[in-house]
């Protein structure tokens, strides 16, 4: 009987051994930083607008780090390849610590936001190589465990970003939050360099000699014409601005495609004729209608229902934990069940898109959780079964630039999502002078804007749990 028919019945034993650790620790600490960075600067934000002011550029916040992300994860695949990913971690985790130092001294908002594009580069690199690491450093019969744990990790920094962002807000300083992290990554690349002895799978193999910066400078130029569109909403320069970041965009994939030594992409990627096209298209759609929350949620939920930061936080946090229970309930799954659990995950994820549309406004808060608890359940539902599924249908060729991107595409859909929100949210009169009723029009803007893109989303996914035809699957 073949590994994938085994999966349901691995027992966590077989995970948890002396063996699997050094490679267990590598993915899991990566992941941990990036998930607690996170939430733990969603909840500091408000705090940061207060003493910094620019508001205008509260969606740049998220579509910078994002971008910092999508470079990084990206070439990934790349700095795998190269260097093997015990060392590319060790660069991605100092870059990472380099931007939380920038972020903790900023003076300003435009200085924070150069921090948070560090932090991007490190935490995307980190986030990208934890997902090429399950692939590359685990056999296909242990990815759901393996998996299913990142998931526990990703929980528990749910419950502490929130808390930890809310302590710092309250006796101390969010520069100190800041400065928190940049620790705790010096300390990750110390422990990766001297303290972990790594599988010889993990070692560096060929690797292409140029990597494709003019590629990635349009991908940049792209995002931030697109963020830029937002700042200052007019009808003539918002299209224009628009069209070029679309534009610049489009070069990148058309220059991808061409390109097949540095390829970046899997081949058809986005493309709905083949099913790891679909997933990619799906996970970008998805993750553009669920970034409103992290953007915008705490803000608006402090302003129209007066809760405090560490509260708003804790909202957020549930989508984690809803993500994280959920995944390790459906862990053991055997593979005949992929697509009901992705399907129907997906339904759920937009259920609670659709929810935020009444609760952000109208509350109670209960619900804004419960509707983000929903959004978690249902990635956690699908998500692990994605990841499987799609590395069944990519080309061997593939395998490593489809695990990257899955989790740089993701980075890529908050991104651009965080960009086009902020559009609606600056046009809709959002700023830091906001009252209720001003941030009560802005989210049933923002949240009825990220519905429809949920629902294409969701045909995507439709197309991906289709069954596979022999000629999808040789392209």
């Amino acid at each position: 009987m073949s590994d994938a028919s085994d999966s349901a019945r691995v027992p966590w034993a077989e995970v948890l051994t002396r063996a699997q650790a050094p490679s267990l620790v590598l993915v899991c600490l990566g992941v941990w930083l990036h998930a607690a960075d996170a939430l733990i600067v969603a909840t500091m934000l408000p705090a940061v607008v207060r003493d910094l002011g620019g508001a205008a550029y509260v969606s740049w916040s998220v579509a910078l780090y994002e971008l910092g992300s999508i470079v990084a994860g990206t070439v990934s695949a790349l700095w795998v390849l190269r260097w093997g990913v015990h060392r590319a971690m060790v660069g991605a985790a100092l870059v990472f610590a380099l931007g939380c130092i920038v972020s903790a001294v900023a003076p300003g908002m435009p200085v924070l936001l150069v921090g948070r594009l560090l932090q991007g580069l490190g935490g995307g690199g980190l986030s990208a190589l934890a997902f090429i690491g399950v692939a590359r450093l685990f056999s296909p019969r242990l990815m759901a465990r393996v998996m299913a744990l990142i998931s526990i990790l990703w929980g528990a920094s749910a419950f502490l970003g929130p808390l930890i962002g809310g302590l710092f807000v309250t006796y101390a300083t969010w520069r100190t939050g800041f400065l928190f992290f940049a620790a705790q990554a010096c300390a990750l690349a110390c422990l990766i360099l001297f303290g972990i002895g790594f599988p010889g799978n993990a070692q560096a193999g060929p690797a292409p000699r140029r990597a494709p910066l003019g590629r990635l400078a349009l991908l940049a130029a792209g995002t931030l014409l697109v963020a830029s569109a937002g700042v200052s909403v007019s009808w003539r320069r918002t299209p224009a601005l628009l069209g070029l970041g679309f534009a610049a965009i489009s070069a990148f994939l058309w220059l991808d495609r061409r390109h097949a030594e540095t390829r970046l992409l899997p081949r058809h990627a986005f493309g709905l004729g083949t099913p790891a096209g679909a997933a990619l298209l799906m996970n970008l759609l998805l993750s553009m209608a669920t970034i409103g929350l992290a953007t915008y949620g705490p803000i608006l939920m402090t302003v129209i229902h007066h809760i405090p930061a560490i509260t708003a936080g804790y909202v957020l946090a549930a989508e984690a934990i809803g993500w994280s229970l959920t995944a390790v309930a459906l862990s053991g799954a055997p593979e005949t069940q992929d697509t009901r659990h992705i399907l129907g995950g997906m339904v759920v994820v937009t259920l609670g898109v659709g929810g935020m549309i009444w609760a952000i406004p109208h509350g109670p808060v209960g619900l804004i959780a419960a509707f983000a608890t929903l959004q978690g359940a249902g990635f956690g539902s699908a998500w692990t079964f994605v990841l499987r599924r799609a590395r069944r249908l990519v080309a061997p060729d593939d395998l490593e630039r489809l695990s990257g991107a899955m989790s740089s595409v993701g980075h890529f859909g908050y991104g651009l999502g965080a960009a086009l929100t902020g559009i609606v949210a600056n046009a809709a009169g959002f700023s830091e002078r906001a009252g209720a009723d001003e941030a009560r029009h802005v989210a049933l803007a923002v949240y009825g804007f990220c519905l429809p893109m949920a629902i294409l989303g969701l045909g995507a996914t439709v197309r991906f749990v289709r069954p596979a035809q022999p000629s999808t699957l040789a392209r």
